[in-house]
């Protein structure tokens, strides 16, 4: 491989590790919350003790969470210093401002996490309230860098160079808003399946104690609540999102949903491959006009395909897979949340085994689906950096060098994956609830 494929190869899977260990930082602060406020509610002590064990688990994965990312920061610099040079220029106060973000959540996480048995009920929540806010708005930042990317603004090119600068306009690009809610709500929605997922894997366990039973139970309902929920808000922001495409990115749309010729009342395509040479999506499923719904409101919407477009600037075509697995994913996790609540609140029967074994895939799929999101997101956009301004050519290092770190940088995050199971594991088995639920 040359080396921009490498520098492609090395950051794709440096993010594809990050996003993992970024995404649970993210989403477990919510469900902390909703523990110390149950415990409020209900006088429950079940609840206090899930809140302080979600938070040693939460501890441990931050930590490698600022090490990946640190990773990640410094890799852009080495990686890309043509997109750099302008991210300096035009896109700078999103990464000054998350500073303030990352230092309100590391803070008050210190206090949560070692002065918790010293501070009233009250001062707890609050407490991880800010660790929560610091979370999700270190998250929003960053990730507004990758909004400005696909949707750059906020600046002029005159005779090769940057002018006009307006730090304000590129921070509220015209992506900004859906991009920040997407990454939040999916990041509640892939938390609160983990946690579900782990709950019912304990539940399948036939050596638990009733108490044991209960507690989980308890983690399980709290988490298939909040994942239904949060999933119905991603559905509702991914149809918000498809309008942004259709308005500001109509290439990522038309490679997406592989839509080749320009027309209103576009179908949707599910599931199947796209063809470029009949110009189709084979073996797909199609709903008819409901494309030029989503990115209109109306069927007879006109939805641009890949034909207006160079042929050298379209997305690779495999875009739709991923697209599809990320939707496919979310609409399958949506349905079988909704499917298990209306089993147990409005039926009022008890999980069966089979249901408990189909949720412990909930969790590794809904990260399945991040990372889909994510792959779509990023080479959806190829072959630009940022959009109609700087290809990946133009922005990639010319290192000859970049092939090595590469397989350095795998190597070591394979290492980390390892350690950090290694670590969670040894940690909850050596202090297993049974232990917490006695002491309390």
């Amino acid at each position: 491989m040359d080396p921009v494929m490498y520098a492609r190869a090395l950051f794709g899977s440096s993010l594809v590790f990050h996003i993992i260990y970024a995404t649970l930082g993210v989403g477990l602060p919510l469900i902390i919350i909703l523990g110390e406020v149950m415990n409020l509610i209900t006088k429950d002590r079940h609840y206090a003790i899930m809140a302080r064990r979600i938070t040693k688990g939460f501890a441990i994965l931050i930590a490698v969470s600022i090490a990946s990312g640190t990773i990640v920061g410094v890799l852009l610099s080495l990686l890309w210093p043509g997109f750099m040079e302008m991210v300096g220029q035009v896109i700078a106060l999103p990464f000054l401002i998350e500073i303030f973000a990352f230092l309100i959540e590391a803070v008050f996480m210190s206090i949560y996490l070692y002065a918790a048995d010293r501070l009233s009920s009250p001062m707890r929540l609050l407490s991880i309230v800010l660790v929560a806010i610091g979370a999700v708005g270190s998250a929003i930042l960053i990730t507004d860098a990758h909004a400005w990317m696909n949707t750059p603004d906020g600046f002029r090119i005159v005779n090769g160079e940057v002018v006009d600068v307006d730090p304000l306009d590129a921070f509220f690009n015209p992506s900004f808003f859906t991009t920040a809610i997407h990454v939040t709500v999916s990041a509640y929605m892939t938390a609160a399946f983990v946690m579900a997922s782990v709950a019912a894997f304990k539940l399948l366990k036939r050596n638990k104690t009733n108490e044991e039973r209960a507690y989980h139970m308890k983690g399980l309902t709290m988490a298939l609540v909040l994942g239904a929920v949060m999933s119905m808000a991603t559905a509702v922001n991914g149809h918000e999102t498809a309008q942004m495409l259709h308005e500001y990115m109509p290439r990522k749309l038309a490679a997406a949903e592989g839509l080749f010729e320009t027309r209103t009342h576009a179908p949707l395509a599910i599931g199947g491959f796209t063809d470029e040479e009949s110009e189709s999506v084979l073996f797909a499923i199609e709903i008819p006009w409901a494309l030029s719904f989503l990115a209109g409101n109306r069927f007879d919407t006109e939805v641009m395909g890949l034909n207006e477009f160079p042929k050298d600037e379209w997305p690779p075509l495999f875009v739709h897979t991923l697209f599809n697995v990320m939707v496919g994913i979310g609409t399958l996790l949506l349905l079988y949340s909704l499917f298990l609540i209306a089993w147990k609140f409005v039926l009022k029967k008890s999980f069966k085994p089979w249901m408990l074994a189909g949720l412990t895939a909930g969790g590794p799929l809904a990260i399945i689906a991040i990372e889909a999101g994510w792959l779509f997101s990023c080479i959806g956009r190829q072959p630009w950096t940022i959009t109609n301004v700087m290809k990946t050519t133009e922005a990639a290092t010319r290192s000859n060098y970049v092939g090595l770190l590469f397989f350095l940088f795998i190597g070591l995050y394979i290492a980390l994956l390892f350690i950090t199971s290694f670590v969670l594991y040894t940690y909850f088995k050596r202090n297993p609830v049974i232990k917490d639920l006695k002491e309390g």
